[in-house]
């Protein structure tokens, strides 16, 4: 019973850390500008299909370099990735939010256009890549680890590290960093911060290149572990990615990462002692629960409005 449980706290952290990475994004985006990217799923298939592409060429499959070994191609994947799915956060951030922005239109038409956006990067997938599915090259060699009846792979080790590692430099970056306090400046008074001379928008597109690159960095090891990627396999989990960083309370990069791990903590136990299709409803149940007893989730404080 014990070795079953612990089994599935290994489980619940490799499958928590994809929520967590993808809902920082959304965390970050909302605590800058209180904008939901609805499209951030999307950025998240994005980047699982970009680290295809460049896994491949690295791997010489297009013959446009001489294949290079598995490690190597992963080290370069990883910020080759992270940089070019921040290019396509960025994009949207400029075509598509700057320019409403601008207009002072309200909140609920930036987030339609957000959801549009994720309709065109899901339908451009498919409208240029087809709807087969593609398989993931295999980059490293998965190695299982056995203590005392509880496997684990050094390719889940890798996840759990990397969503660890990537809330340490998150929240670095935010609490001991110049860029970190324009960017809490900005959340705390937008339109007051510009007369302070910080260029907001400079800030806002660093938010959205840091929120997009761990969207990206989500992908490919999504990729890696779950090696076939489609061009729908953004939208259900940018929306549990969603669901878990309102629950930890949005807003707070420590309750975004908490609460992408508590809905995985969720998922695998019920799925580990129920039949898996109660999976879903059990575990949206219990969330909505939580939301009823604490609204502003679990890390959330309530934000009051002098008039």
């Amino acid at each position: 019973m014990l070795q079953s449980f612990l089994q599935n706290i290994l489980n619940a952290l490799q499958w928590g850390s994809f929520y967590s990475l993808i809902a920082l994004g959304y965390c970050l985006v909302y605590g800058v500008l209180l904008l939901i990217n609805f499209a951030h799923g999307d950025i998240f298939m994005v980047g699982a299909y970009l680290a295809f592409f460049v896994s491949m060429v690295l791997l010489g499959k297009y013959g446009a370099i001489a294949g290079l070994p598995g490690w190597m191609v992963l080290s370069l994947a990883v910020p080759l990735t992270m940089i070019l799915t921040a290019v396509v956060g960025v994009t949207l951030e400029r075509i598509a939010y700057r320019p409403l922005r601008r207009k002072g239109v309200n909140r609920l038409y930036v987030v339609i256009t957000a959801l549009m956006c994720g309709l065109i990067l899901e339908n451009g997938n498919l409208a240029l890549l087809g709807a087969s599915r593609k398989s993931f090259p295999t980059l490293i060699p998965i190695q299982v680890f056995d203590f005392h009846g509880i496997i684990v792979t050094n390719l889940k080790l890798m996840v759990i590290g990397v969503a660890i590692l990537s809330f340490l430099l998150l929240h670095f970056i935010v609490t001991r960093t110049k860029m970190g306090m324009a960017m809490r400046a900005i959340s705390y008074d937008r339109f007051a911060v510009p007369l302070m001379g910080i260029p907001a928008d400079t800030v806002i597109v660093f938010t959205f290149v840091l929120g997009s690159g761990f969207a990206g960095l989500a992908g490919l090891f999504f990729a890696m572990t779950y090696p076939v990627i489609d061009p729908y396999m953004g939208a259900l989990i940018g929306w549990k990615a969603f669901i878990a960083a309102v629950v930890g309370g949005i807003g707070s990069i420590a309750g975004a990462f908490a609460g992408g791990f508590l809905l995985g903590f969720v998922e695998i136990m019920v799925v580990a002692f129920f039949p898996s299709t109660y999976r879903d409803l059990i575990a949206f149940s219990i969330l909505l629960l939580i939301l009823s007893i604490r609204p502003t989730g679990l890390f959330g404080v309530a934000r009051r409005t002098k008039i």
